[in-house]
C-alpha cells in the first residue's frame, strides 16, 4: 500500500469540507462550482508550477493559497445571504 502524506491528506480533507460547506449554504450550484472550479483552477496551477520549477514547495503553498483564497469567497457570499 502506498504511504499517506499527511499534508496532501489535510488539502483533500480541506477541499471535501469546504465543497459541503459550499453544499449545505449555497446549494447544489455552490457545491458543484466549488468541487469542480477548485479541481480547474488547482490541477493547472500545480501542473504549470512543478513543469516550470519543480519546487514541490512552491506548489504546495500555491494549492493551499488557492484553497484559502476559495474558503474566503465562499464565506464572504455566505455573509451576504
Amino acid at each position: 500500500m502506498p504511504k499517506l502524506y499527511p499534508e496532501a491528506l489535510a488539502f483533500c480533507v480541506a477541499w471535501a469540507v469546504l465543497a459541503m460547506v459550499g453544499f449545505s449554504y449555497l446549494g447544489l450550484r455552490g457545491g458543484i462550482a466549488l468541487t469542480v472550479g477548485l479541481f480547474l483552477v488547482v490541477m493547472p496551477a500545480s501542473f504549470v508550477t512543478l513543469s516550470r520549477t519543480g519546487n514541490f514547495a512552491l506548489e504546495r503553498g500555491i494549492r493551499w493559497t488557492i484553497l484559502a483564497v476559495a474558503a474566503l469567497v465562499t464565506f464572504m457570499v455566505v455573509d451576504q445571504l
